[in-house]
């Protein structure tokens, strides 16, 4: 089955494509991947900064009422 790469409007044949221009599409594969990989990590880096402040403010609010508010 052919392989067909899709740059722009245009579809190449990946087999019609010189050895340079395969290497080039690699490396973009490679950085897409590394971008999803990325953005997941700051999503999850968020999230747990996130969390952080909550648990923050709820220790200073429970410091400054003199009530314990965590859950454990």
């Amino acid at each position: 089955m052919e392989q067909k790469v899709k740059i722009g409007d245009k579809e190449y044949d990946l087999d019609q494509l010189s050895t340079g221009a395969k290497s080039a599409i690699a490396s973009l594969q490679f950085t897409n991947s590394r971008i999803a990989e990325l953005n997941s990590m700051r999503a999850l880096m968020l999230r747990a900064k996130n969390s952080y402040i909550d648990s923050l403010k709820k220790e200073l609010i429970s410091n400054k009422a003199g009530l314990l508010l965590s859950d454990d």
